[in-house]
C-alpha cells in the first residue's frame, strides 16, 4: 500500500477539488465517516468517494497477495488488516442503511428540498433504495390496512407517522481544530445562550445539532 489516491471533494464554496491520499490516509478518512455516522443522530454526507477508493485500494491488496510467496509472515498480516477494512466499510454503509430505513421520509424529503450546488446526504445507490423503500412500505400499508378503513383514513403521512433524527441528542466529540465563539443554545427557558471556544484535542459531550455543521467540515470528530 504506498500508492497515492486522487479523490474528488466538494469544497467550502460548493465546487470541487482533487486531494491526493495515501493509502494509509484514504483509511484514515473511511474510519473518521464510520465514526461520524455511527454516533451522529442524523444521516451524514455521503462519502462515496472514499468507498469507491477505499474498494479498489483492496481489490489491489489482493492481487498483490496473489503474487506473494505463501507461508511468507506479512501475507497474515496483510489478511487481517483487509478483513479489518472490509469490517469498517461495511459497517459504515450498513450502518447509512439502518438510517434510511428508519427515517426515510425525512431523507427523501431533505433531498427534495436540497438547493441546487449542495452536496446530498445520499449517494445514487442510496435514493434509489430510499425511494424504492418508500414504495414498497406505503405498498404495503395501503394492502394490509389502509384499504380495510374507511375512505377518509385511507392516506397516512409519512413524514408524520415516522420519528425524526433527534438533533437534540448528546454526542461526544475530539475537536481537531479550534473553534471560537460556538452558540449554545439553552436547555431550559430559565438559562440563556452562551458562548464557547473548543480547543484543538479537547473533548465534549455536547447537544449534537450544536456542533453539526463542524461535523460536516471535519473540524470535530464523534468518539
Amino acid at each position: 500500500m504506498a500508492e497515492e489516491l486522487d479523490l474528488t471533494e466538494q469544497d467550502s464554496d460548493g465546487g470541487s477539488e482533487e486531494v491526493v491520499l495515501t493509502p494509509a490516509e484514504l483509511i484514515e478518512r473511511l474510519e473518521q465517516a464510520w465514526m461520524n455516522e455511527k454516533f451522529a443522530p442524523e444521516l451524514l454526507e455521503s462519502k462515496s468517494e472514499i468507498v469507491e477508493c477505499v474498494i479498489e485500494q483492496l481489490d489491489h491488496m489482493e492481487e498483490n497477495l496473489k503474487r506473494a510467496k505463501k507461508g511468507d509472515l506479512k501475507v497474515s498480516i496483510h489478511r487481517m488488516e483487509m478483513e479489518r477494512i472490509r469490517y469498517v466499510l461495511s459497517s459504515y454503509l450498513r450502518c447509512r442503511l439502518m438510517k434510511i430505513e428508519k427515517f426515510f421520509p425525512h431523507i427523501l424529503e431533505k433531498e427534495k428540498m436540497r438547493p441546487e450546488g449542495e452536496s446530498s446526504s445520499l449517494s445514487p445507490e442510496e435514493f434509489a433504495f430510499a425511494k424504492e423503500y418508500m414504495a414498497h412500505t406505503e405498498a404495503y400499508l395501503k394492502n394490509v390496512a389502509l384499504k380495510h378503513m374507511p375512505p377518509n383514513l385511507q392516506k397516512v403521512d409519512l413524514l408524520r407517522a415516522v420519528p425524526k433524527p433527534d438533533l437534540d441528542s448528546y454526542v461526544f466529540l475530539r475537536v481537531k481544530e479550534r473553534q471560537e465563539n460556538i452558540l449554545v443554545e439553552p436547555e431550559t427557558d430559565e438559562q440563556r445562550d452562551y458562548v464557547i471556544d473548543l480547543e484543538e484535542g479537547s473533548q465534549h459531550l455536547i447537544r449534537y445539532k450544536t456542533i453539526a455543521p463542524l461535523v460536516a467540515s471535519g473540524a470535530v470528530q464523534l468518539i
